[in-house]
């Protein structure tokens, strides 16, 4: 009954965000476990209540998403997978196309209980203040007051969901520009997107990351002070910014000027808050001289940020040298699997060939998420202890081969690339 409440309460506007929620939606047909709210497979989501969204309903077996107002906060979601009916593969996404589970095999009559964590967020920071979005951020799933989940695969197969506050977790959270943010439309993909698969439900990633900007526009736009209401002691904020900030130009600009002093700005708030901030070198372009070794394009900036790293002794994350090492196990034709590069008809509407040397695909992006938790262990970062063991091992030097790489697509497509390059 309590979760029937709840879900009363927010149909009519009447939920406080200081309320703790505890939904428990029973999706498959037939007799519905006891305390649990029955989903019709013809539920379509409103705002201010539950139920399929995006135009979608899941029937036959294609990938549908299911959405539920919750206030801003992390969530606790426990999803149970199968189908009495037949056999299932499932991938779960949350929000715009988070990775939370990666191909879930079921057998028939089969049903497997799996948990995640899912941060939830808004544009307002005070009562007369908001994060400046662009544009193109207007209506993506990540700035508005629901939590939506993606069910994706070989006919993905839900029984149940459960939705629980969890606002007493070990929140990381991301400070970066296209090469980390979340991606709503395939093929586009930033590796913040692919890093909550890697860790257990004791974490929730908090995905602050933008397209174009670099350290200084994430103060200007806001999203930093956004952030800094919601970060607390013992949470972790993962710095990655470079590849915009090289490009701005003028008096005191520079790689060991203003850049290091944006970025010391965010380590000294992140410190202020008690928080445990880490600083990420930027991986390189995809770019090869003739002998097929990586040109460096970002100068000095990665040198800055080690050189800051070690004045401030602040935890460091050499993505750049790693990607060095992942690009060139790829090679000059094989990195191209890892980026988004098309021919032209590969995805709807898409009339010219897509040649991008910056921005990843799926593939790449969890590859590059990958180097991150390597990262992370090297590092001997407390936070490790919550990687789950499958994804503990890894050596850019021995990436994951792209042929056997699988993680389904979701069903929303654009041509135009992320800001900045």
């Amino acid at each position: 009954m309590k979760s029937v409440l709840i879900i009363f309460l927010g149909v009519f506007g009447l939920l406080s965000p200081a309320m703790a929620i505890d939904y428990k939606f029973y999706l498959a047909e037939g007799k519905k476990t006891k305390g649990f709210t029955s989903v019709a497979p013809h539920k379509i989501y409103i705002e201010g209540s539950y139920g399929y969204d995006l135009g979608t309903l899941p029937k036959d077996g294609k990938p549908f998403f299911f959405s539920v107002d919750v206030p801003e906060g992390n969530y606790l979601v426990k999803v149970v997978l199968g189908s009495k009916d037949s056999p299932g593969n499932t991938t779960v996404k949350a929000e715009s196309r988070r990775l939370m589970l990666k191909n879930i095999p079921t057998e028939k009559g089969e049903f497997v209980t799996h948990e995640f964590v899912v941060n939830i967020r808004n544009t307002k920071i005070s009562e007369n203040e908001s994060v400046k979005i662009k544009p193109r951020e207007i209506g993506k799933l990540i700035w508005d007051n629901k939590l939506t989940l993606e069910f994706n695969g070989d006919n993905p197969s839900v029984q149940s969901i459960e939705i629980k506050s969890a606002d007493n977790l070990v929140t990381l959270f991301l400070a970066g520009n296209s090469t980390v943010v979340d991606e709503a439309n395939e093929p586009w993909c930033g590796w913040g997107q692919a890093f909550p698969l890697f860790f257990s439900s004791k974490v929730a990633i908090a995905n602050y990351a933008e397209s174009g900007e670099a350290a200084n526009t994430f103060v200007s736009s806001k999203r930093f002070e956004k952030l800094l209401t919601k970060i607390k002691k013992g949470d972790y904020l993962f710095i990655e910014f470079g590849h915009n900030d090289q490009k701005q130009k003028g008096e005191g600009k520079g790689p060991y000027t203003s850049y290091t002093s944006d970025l010391k700005y965010l380590v000294d708030e992140a410190r202020a808050k008690g928080a445990i901030p880490v600083l990420v070198t930027s991986m390189h372009r995809r770019s090869f001289d003739e002998n097929g070794k990586v040109i460096n394009t970002h100068g000095e900036y990665p040198n800055a940020v080690r050189l800051l790293a070690k004045e401030e002794n602040v935890p460091l994350i050499d993505l750049n040298n790693m990607s060095k090492t992942l690009y060139e196990a790829w090679g000059v034709e094989g990195s191209k699997k890892a980026f988004v590069h098309y021919a032209a008809g590969t995805f709807p509407d898409q009339e010219k060939a897509l040649e991008d040397n910056t921005h990843f695909n799926p593939y790449g992006g969890y590859e590059i998420a990958r180097c991150i938790i390597k990262g992370i262990i090297e590092s001997n970062l407390l936070i490790e202890k919550y990687i789950k063991k499958e994804y503990r091992d890894y050596d850019p030097a021995y990436p994951d081969v792209f042929e056997t790489f699988h993680i389904p697509l979701t069903p929303f497509y654009s041509t135009v690339k992320p800001d900045g390059n």
